[in-house]
């Protein structure tokens, strides 16, 4: 059908970004809601009793739908009558909408031979519009169903996370580049971004982050599946009783399935110490279990603690955070101080220090977030307070990495530069960098030099000496740089004995003159020129 397609002119092209720009976020919504129905459909007909019609299906995906982007939903059937709120997102849920917006957003970018992509701010209104205007249809759609939406959860989280989607989308169709600043920003700042090193800390801190963050996932979630095994007769019964048949026991199985993302994020703030609220009135944390829980039967709430004070294995549960501080501390001193690295290639303690605070900062920012998503509210009064509390998960997730973070990463740091000697300064690197630039004629950072003369001690190690023409002398230990390449003294690589080929100091005209060819002979006939005052090699020159 493509093939078959008339071709667009150039002015048709341009004319039509804009509407096919527009199709690609609704055309991501409606893949989106596609899928889910299909699922749901699917449940219904196989179900063994299935009730509330078709109708009731549709409605079902359509609540489910919007709560995969944060909205909050309300439950009218309820057995007293009155509506219930239904707050917790399945994180699981989530990965399918925000990455349709992300890779509608990245393509509409990409332009082709018919069409020529939007700008930026274009193509993130209009997939983004698009997107929220299939999202305000289902909205209307679900008003009069047994879950019906709330119109302030709708602007906030939902849009925003469609725009935030879209606005990731955009940045990784042009390389997700760090700036450029608006032009009110301080001109500090402008000079502060422009150099590679403030770069290089960003992008240090945002893996360190990412690091820690998904530490602690798999730390609650290894929390979580301890539990299901201690707690195994009890999960068992609640999965019974929740279904009949296989038929029932489908759905009930791929409801927890979707809900192992926030288990994992409750088992994270339980091991943090904050813990997680089971109602208004009771609170799980390491150290004790208090309170009269208002469980549901599900069978991912039946591996909660026992009720009653701590003891030495809930207490184990802080060996999570634990091990997110080594994490962000370990990501950051990767690139602070690289394996072998000298003390002129390694960051200063303050830099070290910083970008592990910046990596526990967005670690603790980023479980505050997913907290506040994997709780919520499921009903009135006793279940109103429900899930962990999203700031004190937060904080506690900043104090563990930046308390161990910090000074994990500055110890790394000086384990690994021990016994490296100081290397040489850096306005010495360039103005050394001025002289072989016009003798080689070609511009290089002192960063490169630096690396060639570490590539070059392979010479040195066969020759004695550093340079042709200048002082010879033991072979340069570790963690110290070669001497500077004099800009008057072109560097002669080490020659080669053959049929008219001159020795690289003692031949017709010295130093002065450099090899136009190499030798023609077999390898096995070579042998190494030999330097004024060396012996010759046993057997023959």
């Amino acid at each position: 059908m493509t093939e078959d397609s008339p071709s667009l002119s150039a002015e048709q092209g341009r004319s039509a970004a804009p509407a096919f720009t527009f199709l690609r976020g609704a055309l991501a919504a409606g893949l989106g809601l596609g899928a889910l129905t299909m699922l749901v459909m699917v449940l219904w007909i196989s179900s063994p009793a299935p009730d509330n019609g078709p109708g009731g299906a549709f409605h079902t995906a359509a609540g489910l739908w919007l709560l995969a982007h944060g909205a909050e939903l309300t439950r009218t059937d309820t057995l007293g009558g009155t509506p219930a709120p239904v707050g917790i997102v399945p994180l699981l849920l989530i990965v399918v909408p925000v990455w349709l917006v992300h890779r509608a957003a990245r393509d509409a970018l990409e332009a082709d031979e018919e069409r020529s992509a939007p700008s930026a701010a274009w193509a993130f209104t209009l997939v983004t519009g698009g997107y929220l205007l299939v999202g305000a249809a289902v909205a209307l759609y679900t008003r009069d169903g047994w879950l019906s939406v709330r119109i302030l959860s709708l602007l906030c989280p939902a849009a925003m996370v469609v725009a935030g989607a879209a606005a990731a989308g955009v940045w990784t169709a042009f390389g997700r580049p760090i700036g450029p600043l608006p032009s009110w920003a301080p001109v500090r700042l402008h000079e502060e971004l422009a150099r590679s090193r403030f770069r290089e800390r960003v992008g240090t801190a945002c893996r360190s982050a990412a690091a820690g963050v998904a530490t602690l996932l798999g730390g609650g979630a290894l929390l979580v599946a301890v539990g299901l095994v201690w707690h195994a007769s009890a999960v068992q019964q609640s999965f019974v009783h929740l279904s009949g048949g296989w038929a029932g026991r489908v759905p009930v199985l791929l409801l927890a399935l979707v809900l192992v993302p926030n288990a994992a994020v409750w088992g994270a703030a339980y091991g943090m110490g904050p813990g997680f609220a089971l109602g208004t009135a009771s609170t799980a944390t390491p150290l004790a279990f208090s309170g009269r829980p208002a469980l549901p039967v599900f069978p991912l709430l039946a591996a909660v603690p026992d009720q009653g004070p701590g003891t030495v294995l809930n207490w184990a549960a802080a060996a999570v955070p634990v091990a997110a501080g080594v994490a962000v501390a370990w990501f950051t001193v990767r690139r602070a101080a690289p394996v072998h690295a000298g003390r002129d290639e390694a960051w200063s303690l303050g830099e070290t220090a910083l970008t592990a605070g910046l990596g526990a900062l967005g670690c603790g920012v980023a479980t505050a977030v997913l907290a506040a998503v994997a709780g919520g509210p499921l009903g009135t009064r006793a279940l109103a307070e429900f899930g962990p509390s999203w700031w004190l998960t937060g904080a506690a997730a900043f104090a563990w990495t930046v308390l161990l973070g910090v000074p994990g990463a500055l110890l790394v740091r000086a384990w690994r530069l021990r016994g490296s000697g100081p290397g040489p300064a850096r306005e010495t690197v360039e103005a050394e960098v001025e002289g072989e630039s016009a003798a080689r004629g070609s511009v290089k950072t002192p960063e490169q030099v630096l690396q060639e003369r570490g590539a070059d001690r392979g010479w040195s190690m066969w020759s004695g000496r550093r340079d042709a023409g200048e002082r010879t002398g033991p072979v340069p230990g570790p963690g110290t740089v070669p001497a500077p390449v004099r800009a008057s003294e072109p560097r002669v690589p080490p020659a080669v004995s053959g049929t008219g080929a001159a020795s690289a100091t003692g031949g017709e005209g010295g130093d002065d003159e450099l090899y136009d060819f190499l030798p023609t002979d077999p390898w096995h006939e070579r042998t190494v020129a030999r330097l004024p005052g060396e012996a010759g090699p046993p057997g023959g020159s």
